[in-house]
């Protein structure tokens, strides 16, 4: 007859053989149901993807992430300190990717919803020169959010210059409109699509554009001797 100690073993044996055997690999419907890309925030998506029937995550520039399947339906992600799951919401039919609520009688939360295919967050038009739909993207965080640092002047102003330097001058001036559109009352959005303009060669454009600035801030020396330069030129 089998000792007390000896059931023990066993008992930690078989758990432990359980544990180590868990089946990694996902079906057909929940991979088709899981796979995609997630709006972490206005302008962050998580991609869910499947290598071999197992799940992988892309987040915040790491790459092949792999979720500690807890069961067939939950994972646990250690970058996240979070257990997920995928739930679609009843409120508008969409699936969304969900953490689990840490106490058990917490409601579910439908955290980040899953992106239509071939939609995208305003950072990747803008980086694909989709430049329409980047600005209804950009406005639309203004609109929720307007101070959102996603929005801020600065950093279209660095992405605008970096295009310009490169002499990608459409892009740039693409760049600088946007700017202009989240920020209208600002001189120095005006000023610096006044510099693309003027790298670009297109003098009226880049007067046009220095004026507009000083009508902001009477005090910009720059743009008055920049435009007296170039009105000399004509």
């Amino acid at each position: 007859m089998p000792t007390l100690k000896f059931k023990y073993f066993l008992f930690l044996f078989t758990l432990l053989s359980l544990f180590s055997c868990t089946n990694t690999s996902n079906s057909a419907d929940f991979i088709q149901k899981a796979k995609g890309r997630y709006l972490y925030n206005f302008d962050e998506v998580i991609d869910v993807y499947f290598k071999n029937d197992v799940m992988y995550m892309a987040w915040r520039g790491a790459t092949d992430i792999k979720p500690l399947k807890i069961n067939d339906s939950i994972f646990y992600v250690k970058e996240m300190n979070a257990k997920i799951k995928f739930l679609k919401n009843p409120a508008d039919q969409l699936t969304y990717l969900a953490l689990v609520p840490k106490e058990k009688d917490q409601p579910v939360t439908y955290n980040y919803k899953k992106l239509k295919d071939g939609e995208k967050v305003p950072s990747e038009y803008l980086k694909d020169n989709e430049f329409d739909k980047a600005l209804t993207g950009y406005l639309a965080i203004k609109e929720r959010d307007s101070l959102n640092p996603i929005i801020d002047e600065g950093n279209f102003n660095s992405l605008g210059y970096a295009a310009l330097r490169n002499k990608k001058y459409e892009e740039a001036i693409n760049i600088f409109k946007i700017n202009i559109a989240l920020h209208p009352t600002s001189a120095n959005v005006y000023d610096s699509l006044g510099d693309a303009f003027r790298k670009k060669g297109d003098t009226i454009q880049a007067i046009a554009n220095y004026k507009k600035s000083l009508t902001l801030d009477s005090g910009n020396a720059r743009a008055k001797r920049i435009i007296s330069r170039l009105e000399k030129k004509e």
